[in-house]
């Protein structure tokens, strides 16, 4: 299948942007597909802020980030909060390994993962209201990289990361994805990285061409550029070993609660360069 079906792959399988021309979702088109998961994050980032610019130009801050938010969620189908829910329940329930695996199966929530959601989704709103109402829209391009890196590191994860069911989920459909697969992922969130973090310099010269003011915001800029993709591997890394001590490796549920985790994270690193840079 060319790059084109791949792209459509990834996009179907991590989102709900209508796309067509994915394929039957088979272990090889999978592990193919990842490749493209920075650029379904960028998307959504994409999406996610041109949402946030008009809701912020009708609305104040708060309101405005729970809707950006909505729409966040909506893009993603709820994906990866299923995962993040699961893992909550599981985790939290320090049981023994057998029997938490069995609780993270279970396609049932309980109270455990209900208050995560409900706490993370809290944070997220926060977090975005916080950004809007303490940046210009020109600044608006940075919400991609949450939804870029932490698409990275899912990839990362399941090149350098057992399974802890072995062949059984759907974590065992990326089960030896090539080395180059993380490699080739790096390289496309890099450069998604790098333009999301110039588009503002850009809207900011075009939106006032004379002004000099525009260059102010480079540093923080070149931090959010440099510290995302760190922040995302150190926490990433550290909750990964976390999770592989407790159950011996990681499931498909992991990976979603990973991008979870990594996505509030990032938006937290954006407000502080936003508020001390």
């Amino acid at each position: 299948m060319s790059a084109r079906g791949d792209a459509a792959a990834a996009f179907q399988f991590l989102s709900r942007f209508p796309v067509k021309g994915g394929g039957d979702f088979s272990r090889e088109l999978l592990q193919r597909s990842v490749v493209y998961y920075p650029a379904v994050g960028a998307a959504i980032g994409l999406s996610a802020a041109l949402g946030a610019g008009v809701a912020a130009w009708l609305l104040p801050a708060w309101p405005a980030a729970v809707i950006t938010l909505i729409l966040w969620v909506w893009l993603t189908g709820g994906l990866h909060l299923d995962g993040w829910m699961d893992c909550a329940d599981g985790l939290l329930s320090y049981r023994t390994r057998e029997r938490m695996l069995e609780i993270m199966k279970d396609s049932r929530v309980g109270a455990m993962g209900v208050l995560a959601c409900m706490l993370l989704l809290l944070l997220k709103a926060s977090l975005l209201a916080a950004f809007l109402e303490g940046g210009s829209w020109t600044e608006l391009p940075l919400l991609l990289l949450p939804p870029v890196w932490s698409r990275w590191y899912m990839v990362r994860v399941m090149v350098r990361y057992p399974l802890a069911r072995g062949d059984d989920g759907l974590a065992a459909s990326f089960k030896g994805v090539p080395a180059r697969q993380e490699r080739r992922t790096l390289l496309l969130a890099a450069l998604l990285s790098l333009a999301a973090a110039a588009a503002p310099l850009a809207l900011a010269a075009a939106a006032a061409p004379l002004a000099l003011g525009a260059g102010d915001v480079w540093p923080q800029l070149l931090a959010a550029a440099i510290l995302a993709p760190a922040l995302a591997l150190a926490c990433g890394t550290l909750a990964a070993r976390r999770v592989r001590s407790r159950l011996g490796g990681l499931t498909g549920d992991v990976y979603g609660a990973l991008n979870e985790l990594l996505e509030a994270l990032l938006l937290l690193l954006l407000v502080l360069l936003q508020h001390n840079l």
